[in-house]
């Protein structure tokens, strides 16, 4: 059961190595797309606590929500606030997809939203990556990606998680009209 509470912050938003989720096979590429590579380069770390739901699947491998909120503290990077609540939701169906949407709000109200992918339940120090797909305020129009490692921590009483992202780290690309 406690591994399974890892899945989600194993990535939230929020880390960043510069790994953009793939296209579906067939999928026509990105025109004009950037290269994961170009960008602002930052770094730093994620802490959060929620709430997690689980439910038996037929191959005995439950399937897991979680909901998480926390700091996001940018420790290297320009372009970027330093510090962020960060927000997630995410599912897990027990064979092994893992999914969810994050969005950060920095102290003016602005909004990052990113999607996220990762691995199974099965794996510790679970590895997330992030797409960020826009923003609001100074960030309208920003894209990128992050990866970082989630960690968990404790189980707090009932349904409650505690975890940690370590090696956050990725590139935004600002759009114009945030500037």
């Amino acid at each position: 059961m406690r591994t399974l509470i890892v899945f989600l912050f194993t990535g939230m938003v929020a880390a960043v190595g510069a790994q953009v989720v793939p296209a579906p096979p067939g999928a026509p590429a990105a025109q004009g797309a950037e290269p994961a590579t170009s960008g602002q380069a930052f770094e730093g770390t994620w802490s959060a606590a929620g709430q997690r739901q689980t439910l038996l699947t037929e191959a005995g491998q439950p399937a897991v929500t979680i909901q998480l909120s926390g700091a996001v503290a940018i420790t290297i990077g320009a372009g970027l606030s330093r510090g962020f609540r960060g927000e997630v939701i995410g599912f897990d169906d027990g064979r092994g997809a893992v999914a969810g949407r994050a969005v950060w709000t920095d102290e003016k109200g602005d909004r990052i939203f990113s999607v996220l992918r990762g691995e199974g339940m099965a794996a510790a120090g679970r590895q997330m990556r992030g797409t960020i797909t826009g923003g609001t305020g100074r960030y309208a129009g920003m894209t990128g990606e992050y990866e970082f490692r989630w960690h968990y921590l404790i189980a707090a009483e009932g349904d409650g998680v505690n975890g940690r992202a370590v090696d956050l780290r990725g590139r935004v690309r600002l759009g114009g009209a945030g500037r």
